[in-house]
């Protein structure tokens, strides 16, 4: 596990040139078009840690939604920033980037059903307990991230949770204003990692492999098309 957890996150100032950010840097709106709006973590990550981002506003009139991932290109050291995440960075190499839509964002390993779950054996499937909404933590592999602040709510209001139907299912549309998404990758065997996409504190799987190391990973945020405006959600480490 990193040495640090849970560091104040912000964009990193090389950014598209249809983004703007806040004075905090830790709000990003795409102010023209529906391209360029490609953004970086302004420090990379440590194995483990998630960088969160929330969809704060829309934009009517496009296809194609938020874009996320890591790469391992500085950004300080690129000439110019890619228009698109995809494929313009992928292209480049050392970066992998994964496109968020309204459904099917589940990462189908070998061994699963069609629906992402585990073929049942038995009625031990059946009968486990669902702990979604009561572990306080989400655990992958040998990491786990506060669960707090992970799932997006419909509706605003410390305690809107208790009566939304769609907190409680956890049925908040992964597209939606409010929706929260982030990128964390997860070490596994030496010098490599797995890239995991979270959409409402829930996992998608491992939608990169065998990820190297060796250099830093910034995390890789394009407000694209009908995404429009994305703010950072910091995740405290207890």
């Amino acid at each position: 596990m990193a040495a640090v957890l849970g560091q104040f996150m912000e964009f990193h100032s090389v950014h598209g040139t249809n983004v703007r950010l806040d004075p905090s840097k830790t709000h990003a709106t795409r102010v023209e078009s529906f391209a360029n709006g490609v953004c970086f973590s302004k420090d990379p990550l440590s194995p483990g840690e998630i960088f969160l981002v929330e969809i704060e506003e829309k934009e009517l009139g496009w296809c194609g939604h938020l874009r996320i991932g890591l790469t391992a290109h500085d950004p300080r050291t690129l000439e110019t920033v890619p228009e698109y995440s995809l494929p313009d960075l992928v292209d480049m190499g050392d970066s992998w980037v994964f496109a968020i839509t309204r459904n099917h964002n589940k990462v189908i390993e070998d061994g699963e059903a069609e629906g992402g779950e585990q073929p049942n054996v038995g009625n031990e499937a059946e009968n486990k307990p669902k702990t979604f909404f009561t572990d306080t933590h989400l655990y992958i592999e040998n990491i786990s991230i506060p669960r707090d602040k992970l799932v997006g709510r419909s509706r605003p209001g410390r305690f809107s949770h208790i009566l939304d139907d769609l907190y409680k299912t956890n049925a908040l549309p992964p597209t939606a204003r409010r929706s929260r998404i982030g990128v964390v990758y997860v070490p596994k065997e030496q010098g490599y990692a797995d890239m995991h996409i979270i959409i409402n504190g829930e996992d998608m799987g491992a939608s990169a492999k065998r990820i190297p190391t060796n250099k830093p990973l910034f995390a890789v945020v394009d407000v694209f098309a009908a995404t429009k405006s994305v703010r950072i959600v910091q995740v405290e480490y207890g």
